[in-house]
């Protein structure tokens, strides 16, 4: 489930970055960006709390 979640939110900061580089690329327009952003800082913000600074269940 973790790895799920790392996954998820991984993906999610990728969508919060790219669009910058790809809008100044000429590649999307300012519309695409501002959207994909959006949806990437959701992504984000909604899945990265619940993995980062865990501690690891020791056996």
């Amino acid at each position: 489930m973790i790895l799920v979640l790392k996954i998820i939110s991984w993906l999610g900061l990728l969508l919060t970055i790219a669009p910058a580089f790809l809008h100044f690329a000429g590649t999307i327009e300012f519309e695409q960006h501002k959207w994909l952003t959006l949806l990437g800082t959701i992504l984000y913000l909604s899945t990265a709390p619940f993995w980062m600074n865990k501690k690891k269940a020791k056996e």
